[in-house]
């Protein structure tokens, strides 16, 4: 156990660190000449194409240092906001953790919020400055701000670059001088920590986890703990790029198990693995709960499918233990779930997963947060409105409160003009204002999450010219004069577009909203109306114009009454269409009202 490192990568998003984990397995023959590609951990086609990590990934080393065989389980963690519990998941499995700052961007506010995380759970930190072969790479500023941000000394920073190999060695040395090894008893009772599992439709659910005492052998009854089912270990094996079957992983080690487990709610991202004979007194404390920032509505298109989108999302929650759902209902739209999600790439990722994965094309409908009502009637009592169609009528409310967030933006000092105006927008209020350098500078605002949900991330990267970066986390509620928005389509109201909205915005965002519709819906033989309405106030309203049969071209020479008379018949025939006419609302609108400033 002596000989085990179990360390992660932490990093902003684009700070190179999947590229820096492949020098690392090609340095230690991991991987042959033949199966090295560019981000190699990244084996799904959507984090290939975005050139984003999305998924943590395990892997193991075998390294020779020094005439010593050590072994090194390397965790490749995603560096984006939203799949921040993927890297709470990671640094649960570790004692140590490579922070990788690149040289040409300095330090972001990822960085920082992941470097916090990992020291909470008293991890080694191994500071490395990446890409220092780019020509607008500034090494030594940037060392200056990690050895300010970390309070270690400058030699300590290791200069490494992922494109060249340049400094591996020394990072290798570094893992094994300075990470510890892992602490634990190879004759107690088994206990080990489940951080992911995935689904395979031929073997069932297999299952990653950490060995933190006794010792998993294949063929032994296992027991998950927060379940209490029992099974038999019919495989277990380290992770390598293919999985290697072993006949037992000891404490302090990370592998994979697989049992034949078909049933998705079996099994528990964070639960402890036991042995069924002579279990274990004490669950291993797991990673925190997740709490999802955003909520959207997701349908299938056909409602005949609404259990193959169950059995998907199931089986997709297995991979992603943040996505959240409950089974719901809409007018408009018939069964579906409601989704909590991290964030809006969050949505956008599992909205693409489950068309890639599982052939599943679904209907995402306006995502938003929670809030808390009260009614005039128990004015103590909350009630949680996740869905606008929730909120009590305007006579019955007393108030609402929204959730509230603390912001993080670290940007050049050229762009704090226009970051601050964007935020005062989105009704922020900025709290604090550090200059980190003369030319960085730490930005904090308290803004309601529901500013934010819609088209904040884009924006921001718009106003600072791609400079900057942004982290948040929640710090309560509060009141807020919130308004529901409904959108009436053909005088019918269309619940998956209602919305709600800070009284000041409600107006300018109701007239945008009937202004895209009137772009997106296809044109009818009866005129559609479009109405932005609160309550029974019609705040705004535009009209997709009928489609018009000529009906007159029969008509030649004669009286002009002949004409009228065909007319009249028309408009009665349109009228009529318009009472029983029904309207086909495309995907696009509702996709559409996220970005309405565009």
């Amino acid at each position: 156990m002596k000989n085990i490192r179990n360390f992660c990568i932490i990093a902003h998003i684009d700070h190179g660190k999947s590229t820096l984990a492949d020098r690392l397995l090609s340095f230690t023959g991991t991987t042959t000449a033949r199966e090295e590609q560019a981000q190699l951990l990244d084996n799904m086609d959507l984090e290939r194409e975005r050139g984003i990590t999305i998924k943590s990934h395990a892997i193991q080393m075998d390294y020779t240092f020094e005439g010593e065989k050590y072994v090194l389980n390397l965790i490749d963690t995603p560096g984006h906001v939203d799949f921040s519990y993927e890297v709470s998941r990671s640094i649960a499995a570790c004692e140590g953790a490579l922070l990788i700052v690149d040289a040409a961007q300095s330090i972001q506010a990822q960085t920082i919020s992941n470097l916090y995380l990992a020291l909470e759970n008293d991890l080694e930190i191994i500071p490395v400055l990446n890409k220092v072969d780019l020509p607008g790479a500034n090494p030594e500023e940037v060392t200056d701000d990690i050895v300010g941000l970390l309070g270690c000394s400058p030699n300590e920073v290791i200069h490494a670059s992922g494109k060249t190999g340049f400094g591996v060695e020394d990072i290798l040395k570094a893992i094994i001088e300075k990470v510890p090894a892992p602490k634990g008893d190879v004759n107690a009772p088994l206990q080990a920590l489940i951080f992911d599992s995935v689904y395979n439709s031929y073997r069932g659910i297999e299952t990653y986890f950490r060995v933190l005492n006794g010792e998993i052998k294949k063929g032994e009854r296992v027991k998950f703990m927060a379940t209490g089912k029992e099974y038999n270990a019919d495989e277990v094996g380290t992770l390598k790029l293919t999985q290697v079957p072993k006949q037992s992983i000891k404490a302090g080690d990370v592998g994979y198990l697989i049992t034949g487990v078909k049933t998705a709610s079996e099994i528990k991202v964070g639960d402890t693995i036991t042995d069924a004979v002579n279990p274990t007194q004490n669950s291993i404390d797991g990673f925190e709960d997740v709490k999802p920032m955003v909520f959207a509505g997701i349908y299938p298109v056909d409602n005949d499918d609404y259990e193959e989108l169950r059995n998907s999302m199931e089986k997709l929650k297995l991979n992603d233990a943040s996505l959240v759902f409950i089974p719901e209902s809409s007018a408009a739209l018939g069964f579906g779930f409601r989704c909590g999600f991290l964030g809006m790439l969050h949505l956008e990722i599992i909205q693409e997963r489950l068309e890639r994965e599982f052939d599943m094309t679904v209907i995402t409908t306006v995502p938003n947060v929670s809030y808390h009502a009260f009614t005039n009637k128990h004015p103590n009592t909350v009630l949680l409105v996740n869905n606008p169609s929730d909120l009590p009528e305007p006579s019955k409310l007393n108030r609402v409160e929204e959730p509230f967030i603390k912001a993080t933006i670290i940007t050049k000092s050229d762009f704090v003009g226009p970051v601050m105006n964007l935020c005062i927008e989105k009704r922020g209020q900025i709290t604090n204002q550090t200059y980190l350098t003369p030319e960085r500078v730490e930005l904090t605002f308290d803004m309601p999450l529901a500013e934010i949900v819609f088209d904040f991330y884009d924006r921001l990267k718009t106003v600072s010219k791609g400079y900057a970066s942004f982290d948040y986390h929640p710090i309560g509620l509060k009141e807020s004069k919130l308004v529901k928005v409904d959108i009436l389509l053909n005088g019918q109201s269309v619940d998956a577009l209602s919305a709600l909205i800070h009284a000041d915005n409600a107006y300018n965002i109701g007239k945008k909203m009937c202004e895209k519709l009137r772009q997106l819906i296809p044109r009818q033989q009866f005129d559609i109306p479009i109405q932005a309405a609160i309550g029974a106030k019609v705040i705004s309203r535009e009209t997709v114009k009928a489609l018009r049969k000529d009906v007159t071209a029969k008509c030649y020479g004669g009286d002009i009454s002949r004409k009228r008379k065909l007319l009249e018949k028309q408009k009665k025939g349109k009228k009529r269409m318009r009472q029983v006419g029904n309207v086909e609302i495309p995907q696009e609108a509702f996709m559409a009202v996220l970005k309405l400033n565009d």
